[in-house]
């Protein structure tokens, strides 16, 4: 199995498909680097892509310390995977905890990311609601340790949000929920505590937001609400951003909607290759 190695000794998992400009893909909280298979398949065609699975996924390493878990370790492994395989510049494209992740890298690393994707971000920051994602994720993070993955994971997948691949494509519903009640449990925990509860809001991230220039596109389900609000305040804060609502869309959209996910992200890249992708507007 191919690996790159972190700064902190911990291995990741990553696959590779195709050649060209490389796109890099950064998973969800409940996926991992087979989360965005619709994706390679098409991009892969005309692109390098790579997809990786995070720190506590296996097959990469799952650190037991909690310490090793946090929103800078998320960044810092997309720098490693990127590095290990002599990659100075690419396109990312990140879901969810994947897109906290991207957005992280971008204002970071802003000469590492050529365009940035963020989809289905946001759950979590809109101070409104900020507690209450917090008590949500301590639960769950309990659920994995006391109970095990299979029977936490029918809880984690069984809300509004998730539905909608549920009632589109039960087949990829099946395989979305039989990966994720594999996922290992005390890394799954350490994630949610580490990673989910303690990244900042978005709102706190307002000041770096309005200084970005990188092309960014937002994409959100309309019937993702958590994260409806924060894709609309990443639209007005950063320059030149534009932002894509799927009618009929949940959080898994890549998956939900591979054909106009796809669509979105190919016109995307292109506009952001030639220059014509806004990122100075006021």
């Amino acid at each position: 199995m191919p690996y790159v190695t972190t700064d902190d000794s911990v291995r990741l998992y990553y696959e590779e498909a195709g050649s060209g400009f490389p796109i890099l893909f950064v998973h969800e909280f409940a996926g991992e680097a087979l989360s965005w298979e619709p994706q390679l398949r098409q991009f892969s065609r005309t692109y390098r892509c790579i997809a990786y699975n995070a720190r506590g996924y296996p097959p990469s390493d799952v650190p037991q310390s909690p310490d090793s878990y946090s929103q800078g370790h998320a960044v810092a492994d997309a720098e490693a995977v990127l590095a290990g395989l002599g990659i100075g510049n690419a396109h990312v494209v990140g879901l969810s905890m994947g897109a906290y992740c991207a957005l992280h890298l971008a204002l970071r690393r802003p000469e590492l990311v050529r365009s940035l994707v963020v989809a289905g971000c946001g759950y979590g920051s809109d101070p409104a609601l900020r507690e209450q994602f917090q008590a949500g994720s301590a639960a769950a993070a309990e659920r994995f340790e006391r109970l095990g993955s299979a029977a936490a994971a029918s809880v984690y997948a069984d809300v509004p949000s998730r539905w909608p691949l549920r009632d589109r494509d039960p087949r990829a519903w099946a395989e979305f929920c039989a990966r994720l009640a594999e996922h290992d449990a005390r890394g799954a925990a350490l994630t949610l505590r580490g990673v989910q509860m303690r990244r900042p809001s978005l709102w706190d991230l307002s000041d770096q937001l309005r200084r970005m220039r990188t092309p960014t596109l937002i994409i959100a389900g309309d019937a993702d609400e958590p994260c409806i609000s924060a894709s609309l305040f990443m639209r007005r804060e950063i320059p030149g951003a534009g932002l894509l609502v799927l009618p009929h869309g949940g959080h898994a959209i890549n998956l939900e909607q591979p054909a106009w996910f796809n669509a979105a992200l190919a016109e995307f890249l292109v506009a952001a290759e030639h220059g014509r992708w806004a990122a100075t507007a006021a």
